[in-house]
């Protein structure tokens, strides 16, 4: 076991990154393509394996892939890749390889994540063995919940991010209902993204009956376009808000008192004011309910490569 390495991935469409890990997780080697330069996935795999150096050729491997992953069959959902995992086994000469969705792999990474993988907002404390909630903005919204089964965990898969987006105040409600004239249903991810945050301010300027700015979500986001633009420090405080609303739905649904966690490229950007913002009292703000929720701990993932982790994590569950 000492020089075995597992093959694990994190495609998106823009970029594939490969990395050959031990079986306890451990990076040995990891390098990123531009998925644009082959056109095929197993190319670009196949370079991968080619620029190992002197690490032995795994002989498992688990990727976490933007797609929809429906058996063998993988089909990605902003790129024209598609493949079939057996086809990848039988060229590259692999005993087992699997694919998963890249959210699935990064609730999978939860439960193997260390003290300085995470950030805790607020308070509360993880009771073992029970149920986790985790959602990652990004560019889009996913949602899953993580359920103990023996001594692995089972990621939940599900449209959580396409649920409808409730409004806390008359603020919100306003914004919602000027992005319900744009869309015939206003989910969370309308809100809760890139693109959200590119909404909220949309709507924001649209409400206040003043010119929008053409800003991207990471502009949106940046502490100087912030301290230049009110509606920019509005959008990103309402966004916060926002999430945790929904996180608060989501551990009431879960019963996740194993904690909540926010993953995905956007709210670690945040850094540590993302603890000074409303996420941690909308989340705690159930009436009746509050006390169940201030029980349970909030966490920011801040670990770099969180796929990897739950590729790991895939691979070393029984198949």
């Amino acid at each position: 076991m000492s020089d075995m390495v597992w093959l694990v991935g994190d495609i998106g469409g823009t970029n594939a990154r490969f990395g050959l890990v031990t079986p306890d997780g451990t990076l040995r080697h990891t390098n990123t393509y531009a998925v644009g330069d082959y056109p095929r996935f197993d190319d670009a795999l196949a370079a991968y394996l080619e620029q190992r150096g002197d690490l032995p050729k795994p002989k498992i491997g688990c990727v976490a892939i933007a797609a929809q992953v429906t058996g063998d069959q993988v089909r990605m959902t902003n790129h024209p890749w598609n493949f079939t995992t057996t086809a990848v086994r039988d060229r590259l000469g692999f005993d087992r390889f699997i694919a998963i969705n890249d959210f699935t792999a990064v609730a999978l990474a939860v439960p193997r994540l260390q003290g300085g993988d995470r950030m805790q907002v607020g308070g509360g404390t993880a009771v073992d063995g029970t149920p986790i909630g985790v959602l990652g903005p990004g560019s889009g919204l996913g949602v899953s919940g993580l359920i103990r089964a023996g001594e692995h965990y089972t990621a939940l898969s599900g449209e959580g991010g396409h649920s409808t987006m409730p409004a806390a105040n008359d603020r919100e409600n306003a914004v919602l209902a000027r992005m319900r004239q744009h869309f015939d249903h206003v989910s969370a991810e309308r809100c809760l993204s890139g693109p959200g945050l590119v909404n909220l301010y949309n709507s924001l300027a649209a409400v206040d009956g003043v010119p929008a700015a053409s800003y991207s979500a990471a502009q949106i986001t940046d502490p100087e376009t912030a301290a230049a633009d009110p509606l920019c420090r509005e959008a990103a405080a309402m966004f916060c808000a926002m999430l945790g609303t929904v996180a608060g739905n989501l551990a009431l649904t879960l019963g996740a008192k194993g904690g909540v966690y926010i993953a995905g490229g956007i709210v670690p950007r945040f850094g540590t004011a993302f603890t000074q913002t409303e996420f941690r009292s909308r989340f705690e703000a159930k009436g009746r309910l509050s006390p169940f929720l201030a029980a349970i701990p909030t966490y920011v993932v801040t670990h770099k490569l969180p796929a990897f982790l739950g590729c790991t994590a895939a691979l070393a569950m029984p198949g």
